[in-house]
């Protein structure tokens, strides 16, 4: 069936049919978004998706409210908004369209449905408040600064809440489609590390063909021996730590305190490696202008850590 009409309601709007509108407008760019709350429009009906509106939940028959009292929930209770509801729907078509490889489909839907559509969901419930996040970043959390694309209160003219509507799908998109982008780039990266842990074998140091994410590719492997990484990083080469998790600062080793803010002559006196440029303050990269320099480098620093 072709789809003609995307309906959502009109007047104000929230992140969760700002963003079903990225995910039905990537799948059905010819279809015409309609903002209504007649009864006419938002009733089930050929070649339409309805949602956030409607007062019904009927995937099959295309429409897509949570609104309604028993309103839908996932498996675990949480409730659903119209975003998560499309997402199950179609997030999986959209995936496809924006090319991710057919065997990392559901590792990303899945992702981003925990990490992004989730909040999404219990934010617009009322299950979570913005600020969760603390009074500094309450403020900045996505759905909130996608609904403060909204017209101010005083702008009553024709047709600005529309007009606020559509300049802010392609915003919403860029969000969307970045994290997306980035999802599907991390599994590619942990195959590259994978074959790199390979070639490393029992080796300390691991290196890449280029800079990536790498620490859940480590974790994944079990590597547990490797301390430090090593990758060209333009005309240089990066040698940087391992971070113990995604939310600390924590390293499996730091690199050598001797070398902690120097540069250029200052660095290679302190390191002996011809070649070494740049070491940061805080110990988590080095960097020199070679290879065989960035892996003297790591050699020094897996001594060093071996001896701590």
């Amino acid at each position: 069936m072709t789809i003609t009409h995307l309906v959502t309601h009109s007047g104000g709007f929230h992140a969760d049919e700002l963003l079903s509108s990225v995910v039905l407008t990537r799948l059905y760019p010819e279809a015409e978004i309609v903002r209504s709350r007649d009864k006419a429009w938002i009733t089930p009906g050929e070649g339409r998706i309805i949602y956030d509106v409607g007062g019904q939940f009927d995937a099959g028959a295309r429409i897509f409210d949570h609104h309604q009292k028993p309103n839908p929930l996932r498996e675990d209770g949480q409730p659903y908004s119209s975003f998560g509801l499309v997402w199950a729907a179609y997030g999986r078509d959209y995936l496809r369209a924006l090319g991710v490889p057919g065997g990392d489909v559901e590792a990303v839907h899945a992702g981003f449905d925990r990490g992004f559509v989730l909040p999404v969901d219990l934010m617009d419930n009322g299950a979570v408040d913005a600020g969760a996040a603390g009074p500094l970043f309450s403020g900045l959390t996505l759905p909130v600064l996608l609904e403060s694309l909204k017209p101010v209160f005083d702008d009553r003219a024709a047709g600005a809440d529309d007009r606020a509507f559509a300049e802010a799908v392609p915003i919403a998109r860029a969000f969307v489609e970045a994290r997306i982008r980035r999802a599907a780039a991390k599994l590619r990266a942990e195959g590259i590390v994978r074959e790199a842990i390979a070639a490393a074998g029992a080796g300390r140091v691991l290196e890449l063909p280029m800079g990536m994410p790498f620490r859940a590719g480590i974790e994944a492997a079990g590597a547990d021996q490797l301390l430090f990484v090593v990758h060209p990083r333009g005309d240089d080469w990066a040698l940087t730590t391992i971070r113990t998790g995604e939310d600390t600062f924590e390293t499996r080793a730091d690199l050598p305190a001797a070398w902690a803010g120097l540069t250029d002559a200052a660095l290679e006196a302190a390191s002996g490696v011809t070649g070494a440029k740049f070491c940061h303050n805080g110990r988590f990269i080095a960097v020199a202008d070679s290879r065989e320099a960035i892996l003297a480098m790591a050699e020094l620093a897996v001594a060093e850590a071996a001896q701590a």
